[in-house]
């Protein structure tokens, strides 16, 4: 078992399998399933899966795609998007679902958090933060359902967010997602300093050794996306995940 996990994270968006840069532009890179599969093969210990419209748009989770989701996936499986309530927490969770990704209506009311918490375990529930630079290099706090910044104290809105329930924070660089650039370690740091319970950081990763930067700089798991998707300068689509030798021997390093 590594001491760090390392997790793809796939964006859904109307049931196709999506890559964003800079939580814009979507771009189509394959069937959501397929992915599934090959992360199967790959012997990945945790999958997410968050769809980026539900909550956009306003609805529920699409849980026939989700279903089917959780029945191919070998591995633990993380859903976002859409999540409104301690009912539709609990059918996702019949469905296989193991944990559960929260951002727009934990912005709203963090009392969703602790009721989800409370019924089936603050290990089920994960509160996602994204994170946006400003002008002046500020770090604000970032809606994607809404795409605006929120006049709001991030460090502040973690802490609550962990005395209301959450088992894990994700940590999102808005400004580096898709980018394949580096992480922000100073982000990451800051999160971490501040957080009592495992935290996930995502948006940048290009290389390992971004995710081994990213450990060191407090992260317990890194989410990817564009490195698992993408191969070569001109990103082509290609599915690939690290060997598990290759992530035991980057973490021994640290």
């Amino acid at each position: 078992m590594l001491k760090n996990r390392v997790i793809p994270s796939l964006l859904l968006k109307n049931g196709g399998l999506v890559k964003t840069t800079k939580f814009s532009k979507p771009t189509y890179v394959g069937d959501p399933i397929n992915a599934i599969k090959i992360f199967n093969d790959k012997e990945v210990d945790e999958l997410m899966v968050l769809d980026i419209v539900a909550s956009k748009q306003g609805r529920d989770p699409d849980y026939h795609m989700i279903e089917m989701f959780a029945s191919e996936c070998f591995m633990p499986l993380c859903y976002g998007g859409g999540i409104k309530s301690i009912e539709q927490a609990g059918t996702l969770f019949s469905l296989g679902v193991e944990k559960l990704t929260i951002q727009t209506s934990a912005l709203i009311d963090l009392d969703l958090i602790a009721g989800i918490a409370a019924r089936y375990g603050n290990q089920s529930v994960v509160v996602s933060i994204d994170v946006k630079k400003s002008y002046f290099g500020d770090y604000q706090m970032y809606s994607s359902a809404n795409e605006k910044v929120i006049k709001r104290n991030w460090l502040g809105f973690l802490n609550q967010a962990i005395e209301a329930g959450a088992g894990e924070i994700l940590i999102n660089a808005v400004d580096r997602d898709g980018t394949l650039s580096g992480m922000d370690l100073k982000l990451i740091g800051e999160a971490s300093k501040e957080s009592t319970v495992p935290l996930i950081a995502a948006g940048g990763v290009g290389s390992l050794n971004d995710i081994k930067l990213a450990v060191h700089a407090g992260a317990n798991a890194i989410a990817v996306g564009a490195f698992f998707v993408y191969h070569g300068p001109h990103r082509a689509v290609l599915i690939s995940y690290p060997k598990y030798k290759e992530l035991e021997n980057l973490f021994k390093e640290i």
